[in-house]
């Protein structure tokens, strides 16, 4: 068996929390602008007939 040892030190927990929030943050942008998008497409889904 192998011991589990911590593989940043003490002194990194604000670089963790920081890349955390980081990606928590990238996720909700994405997330957000799938909505937008969503939304755009329900209110004209004849649009792309036009011609």
């Amino acid at each position: 068996m192998t011991a589990k040892t911590p593989s940043k030190p003490a002194g990194s927990a604000s670089e963790s929390r920081e890349v955390r929030l980081k990606a928590a943050l990238k996720a909700n942008i994405a997330r957000r602008k799938a909505q937008a998008k969503a939304r755009g497409a329900a209110e004209r889904p004849d649009e792309s007939r036009k011609g």
